[in-house]
């Protein structure tokens, strides 16, 4: 099968455009919906269609955080196009999840041109108020979108905000400690292999020219802390956090194959989407079975596999999302993918850019550029939202699918699923499942645990010095502690 002769219906990704931005007057820099425009007539370019945005039957916009209420409607007004216009939700999975929901409508033949657009100017706007200016945003806060794309998840309970649970720099940790103790490491021995693991993520963002860092760091400078790389969530160092500090956009342009035949769009530009998942785990971190895998990754990133026909050794290329290390190799373990492979292709959240919910545009991207170098293999994008929460996968190729795309929302499968109940008012003795130690900018602020009791699991924390410090030497995961009635704990 070929391009020239696939189903009309059959979804493909037609062009993909990146924007990046670090104007020396910050306050000179473009506004995040004029890089969303910059970013799109990139992609338009990248199609070698320019009319193709005429033709445009949905816009939609990646929800990002800047004050327009439908930013769709002003990049259908800059380009001169009447689509319709659709917000996401949050979350990380957002863009693949757009790409799963586009390619089901254009199938269908509900859509024939679907925009898919997203944009961040945190860097220039901070920068722009610490010198006491303004960049100039488009006014428009009481439009709303034709659609609302997807569903809010409330992703803490009171309980996990009380404890500390409020951010995923606080969580992520934690699953790091699960899992290096599910494989046995020694702690020192895993913050060496995450590190360079890290390294490895650097050198993709080094050769990907729109990565916003492209130092070159080894695995000693990202491992140690510095006065540029404090520790945050031990054993994480600044440089294997999310980063979101930047000026990033990038859009997507999806069609039918004879609407990309129709609008002239040259055939080795054509990746074709051929299987999508989405499926997510328990709201809540509290009633996950364990913190060091995830049974919705398992569940829907090996069900993508199986709709594309597909098995992981297959798989030349593969974005998984990295926002933190743990995020990573839970990920690789559930789809099968080995940690010693290259597991990105853009260099990662903390490299290539964390862009709030639309990193994922950039890693699609990335990914299309990849497989039009070498047509005819396979590349695999995973999306994640929240705390290993809201999980998205797409696979895809130069090579048309056989069968045409196919989606699966997993929800049902993965709610079958084992879970755990919060034991929230537990005091007395415990075993640690998780922990972290969170840093200040000068010194250790608390240790946070996650505990399993008789009946379930609690959370814990700990302000005692010397019981950081012994965390971050030695295996803690599996120690028996005491909770006491202000639900702090102790050795014991």
């Amino acid at each position: 099968m070929t391009s020239a002769n696939v189903d009309p219906r059959t979804p493909v990704l037609v062009g993909a455009g990146q924007f990046k931005q670090r104007p020396e007057v910050p306050v000179e820099a473009l506004e995040p919906v004029a890089m969303m425009a910059e970013a799109l007539n990139a992609a338009l370019a990248d199609a070698a269609a320019p009319g193709l945005a005429k033709r445009a039957t949905h816009t939609w916009v990646v929800k990002g955080a800047w004050p327009y209420s439908d930013p769709a409607a002003l990049l259908n007004e800059r380009f001169g196009i009447a689509a319709r216009t659709g917000l996401s939700t949050d979350g990380g999975h957002v863009p693949q999840t757009l790409v799963n929901m586009a390619c089901n409508r254009i199938a269908a033949g509900q859509a024939d041109v679907v925009l898919i657009v997203g944009a961040e100017g945190i860097w220039s706007r901070r920068r722009a108020r610490r010198a006491g200016q303004r960049i100039p945003y488009t006014g428009q806060t009481d439009k709303a979108p034709d659609e609302l794309l997807g569903v809010d998840v409330v992703m803490n309970n009171e309980v996990e905000i009380e404890r500390g649970l409020r951010d995923p720099i606080n969580v992520y940790p934690l699953f790091e400690s699960a899992f290096r103790a599910s494989r046995g490491e020694t702690v020192d021995g895993h913050r060496d292999r995450i590190a360079a693991m890290w390294e490895s993520f650097n050198r993709a963002a080094v050769a990907n020219p729109y990565a916003w860092v492209r130092t070159p760091m080894t695995a000693q400078e990202i491992r140690e802390p510095s006065p540029t790389n404090r520790l945050v969530g031990f054993p994480y160092t600044k440089c294997m956090n999310s980063n979101w500090d930047l000026d990033l956009a990038a859009a997507l342009i999806m069609c039918s194959a004879e609407t990309a035949t129709a609008a002239g769009v040259p055939a080795d530009r054509w990746v074709f989407p051929h299987a999508g998942t989405d499926g997510r785990d328990t709201d809540h971190v509290s009633n996950r079975d364990n913190l060091h895998s995830s049974p919705a990754i398992r569940v829907a990133g090996r069900r993508a596999m199986e709709l594309a026909g597909v098995a992981a050794d297959d798989i030349e290329y593969v974005d998984l999302y990295s926002c933190f290390p743990s995020a990573v190799q839970v990920s690789a373990t559930e789809l099968g993918l080995g940690l010693e492979r290259e597991l990105t292709v853009t260099g990662g959240l903390t490299f290539a850019g964390g862009p709030l919910n639309n990193y994922v545009s950039h890693s699609i991207a990335t990914m299309a550029g990849k497989l039009r170098e070498h047509p005819g293999s396979i590349g695999l994008c995973s999306a994640n939202g929240g705390y290993l929460t809201k999980h998205a996968f797409g696979i895809y190729s130069t090579t048309p699918p056989q069968h045409g795309f196919r989606h699966e929302d997993c929800q049902r499968d993965i709610d079958r699923l084992s879970s755990v109940e919060l034991d929230a008012g537990y005091t007395g003795r415990a075993t640690v499942e998780a922990y972290t130690v969170m840093h200040g900018r000068e010194a250790p602020e608390a240790a946070l645990a996650a505990v399993r009791t008789p009946s379930g699991r609690q959370w814990a924390r700990s302000s005692d010095p010397s019981l950081m410090d012994e965390m971050q030497q030695s295996e803690f995961v599996g120690a028996g502690i005491v909770v006491n009635d202000s639900f702090e704990f102790a050795s014991g």
